[in-house]
């Protein structure tokens, strides 16, 4: 790994052909489960369509990595996750989010589907948790005060829309040694200022042998122990 003039880990070279087929098949995934929770198709076109997608499957068929192993395109210490369930490009079940950071400050836009859908026509609650824990997690490591989540508090103000441009914002309100505590919101993009769902969380630096209780077994996709350059699941957050 390199390191960039501002301090933050850069990423190892990685295959981009692979990169480009994985966020390829992303795509098509997030579209066929887009339109499994949408079609009003048939019967027979529905079991059709299913085993179109099983034989899909079974192109993937083979050898598969442990869950102990990171993927080949994946980089914990300059936090690079290409799966990450949140805003991994190559992950199908992520909208992604693509967060962007300036002055410590986290954002994110998206428009959610139908796949994400809780009370008719509204974001799932658990939904908005699963979110929120990224752009707080995010938002600690950007500000260098990376942590595990220890505790996340949601106050929903109202439902969250779906279809309708989303923004997602994380800031730093304290840190304090190997705590941290880290605010965040959604709201409509056309309102940024009345947060449909507000959070708090607690995030804890775990000590050096809570992390090797942890990733100890954690490898890189060659079977070299790597230890992640922070506890979280944060992803590169680019400046704006």
């Amino acid at each position: 790994m390199t390191t960039s003039a501002d301090g933050h880990g850069t990423s190892e070279p990685y295959d981009t052909d692979l990169m480009a087929a994985s966020t390829d098949l992303a795509a098509a995934l997030r579209e066929i489960i887009e339109l499994s929770t949408t079609t009003e198709a048939g019967t027979d076109a529905i079991r059709a369509a299913a085993e179109l997608v099983r034989r899909a499957a079974g192109e993937l068929d083979g050898p598969r990595r442990p869950l102990t192993q990171m993927p080949r395109l994946d980089d914990p210490q300059a936090r690079r996750r290409t799966f990450n369930p949140v805003a991994g490009v190559a992950s199908g079940i992520a909208p992604p989010l693509d967060f962007r950071r300036s002055n410590g400050v986290v954002t994110a836009e998206a428009a959610l589907g139908a796949p994400y859908e809780g009370p008719p026509t509204f974001l799932h609650g658990g939904m908005s948790a699963l979110f929120l824990d990224q752009v707080l997690g995010d938002t600690a490591a950007i500000n260098g005060v990376w942590g595990m989540t220890a505790r996340l508090e949601l106050d929903y103000r109202g439902p969250v829309p779906l279809g309708r441009l989303l923004v997602f914002r994380g800031w730093l309100q304290e840190t304090q040694g190997r705590k941290s505590v880290i605010a965040g919101s959604i709201a409509l993009a056309e309102t940024p200022d009345r947060p449909l769902v507000e959070a708090r969380g607690i995030f804890v630096m775990p000590r050096p042998e809570k992390m090797a209780s942890y990733f100890g077994s954690v490898t890189d996709s060659s079977g070299e122990h790597r230890m992640p350059g922070n506890a979280g699941d944060a992803t590169a957050v680019p400046e704006k």
